[in-house]
């Protein structure tokens, strides 16, 4: 799956089958769903969880949670708007499922 098939499917009423933890987190934050995208990222305990979970706290407005996580998963807090941030974690978390 490509970036681009991955949005067209923000608009279904579900996320991609077998799309795993990270990619629905994304999938429900694409959706305005934020709660749902953090109790699925709160979950995830691995960097790339780690990644969406502070990705998530940034968003929310809660720099002091969000850099964190940032730190947790071994990163800084990206320069770049939530749109940028989110399609570059999507576009990584398509690339890891697909190995």
């Amino acid at each position: 799956m490509q970036l681009e098939e991955y949005k067209a499917s923000l608009r279904a009423d579900k996320p991609p089958s077998n799309a795993g933890g990270c990619l629905e987190a994304l999938w429900h934050d694409g959706r305005n769903d934020w709660e749902a995208a953090h109790r699925i990222a709160q979950d995830i305990e691995d960097r790339n969880g780690f990644l969406i979970h502070a990705y998530l706290h940034r968003k929310e407005g809660d720099a002091w949670n969000a850099e964190y996580w940032y730190r947790k998963a071994g990163n800084s807090t990206p320069d770049c708007s939530l749109d940028k941030e989110w399609e570059e974690l999507v576009i990584k978390m398509l690339e890891l499922h697909s190995r």
